[in-house]
């Protein structure tokens, strides 16, 4: 079981790397910076992509998963690591020479009994001792220790070399920008919700592991191909959703699970079903999903987790098999009611 760090380990230096060749960089006219497709550059890909952008840093995505980069990451990850951190370790390899400073965030909590996974704690260490030789950039969320995001992105300019007015001026640009699209995104869903011709599923999985194309693409494709509406759990209004978790649990402490399994109240009047993504062997996910499935009564319910050996053909078996029940409940008049 995963649990957070009661004393937290050290603190990473926003850039790692031979000084002499970080001192050339900062002298170039444009800086790249690598953003790995994966973990939670779902997240805040509008905030970095801006922030970046503003402070005149040229930003190089590596590509959606694929066969080679997950290949790279299962070699440069250790058996117990899960499937999603294993991709993550994919994309780093496939950066790896292609920018000047390979963004990897560190992210403990954001308050009490707000924290996160173990392995955001443990990222940018796991990165830097895997891929000695690359410059890597950071910032550090710990609220519990007084580490803001604020703080870190403006450590961050400063170790760019940037002028401190710019880097705040970017900072709030893609702040507004990230709360911008995640409203937007909200407003989006609530209004295709509403509609009555068509099934619609709740996907509760994390952002990278819902659109990353290796993990939650194959779900995702395949319920449209059966003409249902997937209904994204992360793209709910988070405040709204963390509140609602205790309804299922007030003892939950890891932020980001509590955000999606509030979107099951949320979303309650407009699902047909739900089904739980999340990939082998991750601890938080394992744990709540499992509570969901025990304490939430009324609605069918799928719990797939998928592996590095997963096929399509299963895969595809399966949804096929939970759509017909959806359906047969339909016919016979039993609406999802959850409770």
């Amino acid at each position: 079981m995963l649990l957070p760090l009661s004393n937290p380990p050290c603190r990473p230096a926003p850039v790692q790397g031979n000084l002499q060749e970080r001192s050339d960089t900062l002298l170039k006219d444009k800086i790249t910076i690598g953003i790995p497709r994966a973990f939670l550059f779902f997240k805040y890909q509008y905030l970095w992509q801006t922030f970046f952008a503003e402070l005149n840093c040229q930003v190089i995505l590596s590509p959606e998963t694929n066969k080679k980069i997950l290949k790279e990451g299962i070699d440069s990850s250790i058996d117990e690591s899960c499937l999603s951190a294993k991709i993550y370790m994919g994309h780093l390899a496939y950066l790896r020479g292609k920018a000047d400073f390979i963004l990897v965030p560190r992210i403990v909590g954001f308050g009490r009994k707000e924290e996160v996974c173990t392995k955001f704690n443990a990222l940018y260490d796991i990165v830097k001792n895997t891929f000695k030789e690359v410059n890597l950039l950071s910032y550090n969320i710990d609220m519990a220790h007084q580490e803001s995001e604020f703080k870190g992105f403006m450590k961050m300019g400063r170790e760019l070399g940037k002028n401190p007015a710019l880097v705040l001026k970017a900072y709030l640009k893609g702040k507004r920008l990230q709360k911008k699209m995640e409203l937007q995104l909200a407003e989006e869903q609530e209004s295709l919700i509403q509609g009555k011709d068509k099934l619609k599923i709740l996907i509760i999985a994390h952002d990278y592991n819902t659109y990353d194309k290796v993990v939650g693409y194959p779900v995702v494709k395949h319920l449209e191909s059966l003409g249902i509406v997937p209904v994204y759990a992360d793209a709910a209004d988070k405040k709204k959703t963390a509140l609602k978790s205790r309804l299922i649990s007030d003892t939950l402490y890891w932020t980001f699970n509590k955000e999606l399994i509030g979107a099951i109240d949320h979303y309650q009047q407009n699902i047909d079903g739900i089904i739980f993504i999340s990939t082998f062997p991750c601890g938080p996910d394992s744990l709540v999903n499992e509570l969901c499935l025990r304490k939430i009564k009324g609605v069918p319910m799928a719990n797939i987790i998928v592996d590095e050996l997963q096929g399509e053909a299963g895969l595809q078996t399966r949804i096929e098999s939970f759509v017909d029940i959806i359906m047969e409940r339909k016919k016979t008049g039993r609406e999802a009611q959850i409770g």
